[in-house]
């Protein structure tokens, strides 16, 4: 489920924001499949992984989304690579210093997040509902023992609804 909720579901969308076609029940049939065959390895779930989506989904990847895929080839053997020579890269990770590391993180992520914000600032008419969504999951407040991120939907949620039913009507 954290996968699902965690990785899968932002892959998803991000691929989708990108143009990209997704059915996810298939995807979500293979990658769990593959998650419980190699489990008693010790291996972590297979997902569709929203960073590495958002990487390789958008115009960084190539003018032509229907060749953006040997990014995905590229980013996979370099996956490789790294990881048999995973003792080799930690160690050398760990003389940077963390504050390197994290702006790093943050620049990988930036455009996810343009993607993901003109996505959700698309429709003129319901500003409101991604706007609050988003500044109180960033806030980091917790309700009743509850952390923001599900308040969020919540509040997201209602608002979107409220205001269609309004604009309907």
């Amino acid at each position: 489920m954290v996968t699902m909720a965690g990785q899968n579901i932002p892959g998803f969308a991000v691929l989708e924001l990108n143009g990209y076609a997704v059915d996810p029940q298939p995807l979500l049939r293979r990658t769990g499949l593959v998650s419980c065959a190699i489990a008693p390895f010790g291996s972590i779930p297979v997902n569709m992984s929203a960073i590495t989506a958002a990487m390789m989904a958008g115009e960084d990847a190539g003018p032509d989304p229907a060749t953006r895929y040997w990014s995905a080839v590229v980013s996979g053997a370099a996956y490789i690579g790294l990881a048999c020579a995973a003792g080799i890269v930690a160690a050398a990770a760990s003389l940077a210093p963390i504050a390197l590391i994290t702006a790093v993180a943050g620049l990988a992520l930036v455009p996810a997040l343009v993607s993901s914000l003109s996505g959700a600032f698309s429709d003129p008419k319901q500003l409101e509902s991604p706007a609050l969504t988003f500044l109180i999951a960033a806030s980091g407040m917790t309700l009743f023992g509850i952390s923001g991120a599900f308040w969020s939907i919540v509040v997201g949620a209602v608002i979107w609804i409220a205001k269609s039913a309004t604009q309907r009507a």
